[in-house]
């Protein structure tokens, strides 16, 4: 069974916020302030670097003037895609020889006499 895997949700979700914020006319250090907390906490928050609490999405939400529903709309389609995107980055590098697993020929050693 596949293991969850939250970190693409978290990205489209920061991305999704950064767009709004960014419509709104709004530097991620005003917003930041507007919601009570960090820049630096924002700024993770919209690179999917960090787990908001819901308490967080509420107050991110209501600053920016928005329902939940509009906030988390096409959530899971941006998720989707940043997954295919990983599989197919992953998919590309795992076709690339690697050097390091390439098969070295044998080198012929030479023993000195005691």
């Amino acid at each position: 069974m596949e293991e969850f895997n939250p970190k693409p949700y978290l990205r489209a979700l920061g991305q999704r916020i950064r767009e709004l914020r960014a419509a709104q006319g709004y530097s991620q250090e005003a917003f930041a302030d507007k919601c009570g907390v960090h820049r630096t906490f924002m700024g993770t928050v919209e690179r999917g670097e960090s787990n908001l609490s819901f308490q967080n999405i509420q107050k991110v939400a209501f600053h920016l003037s928005v329902s939940l529903s509009e906030l988390f709309r096409n959530l899971e389609d941006r998720a989707m895609a940043y997954i295919e995107e990983a599989k197919r980055a992953s998919g590309a590098i795992m076709s690339e020889p690697k050097e390091h697993l390439k098969e070295k020929p044998e080198r012929k050693r030479f023993h000195q006499a005691s």
